[in-house]
């Protein structure tokens, strides 16, 4: 799931838990409300800590050539 998955989840789950009042027998909806807005902020904080590890510059290592090779190239 994608960056924008994640705030969407984030985003339905603020809707249905502060903005509606529906009430159903069987679902607590103001429950699954915030039970999406907590997979949003994992999926997040997911998303950013594999996204720092994609951007982490390594160091080029450099290869010494001997002083007798570099005369025949």
């Amino acid at each position: 799931m994608g960056l924008g998955g994640c705030i969407l989840l984030i985003g339905a789950g603020a809707i249905l838990a502060f903005a509606t009042d529906w009430e159903l027998d069987t679902v607590n909806v103001d429950l699954v409300g915030w039970i999406m807005m907590l997979v949003g902020l994992v999926g997040v904080f997911v998303y950013v800590s594999i996204a720092r590890r994609r951007r982490m510059v390594m160091s080029p290592t450099a290869t010494v050539v001997p002083e007798d090779e570099r005369r025949y190239q």
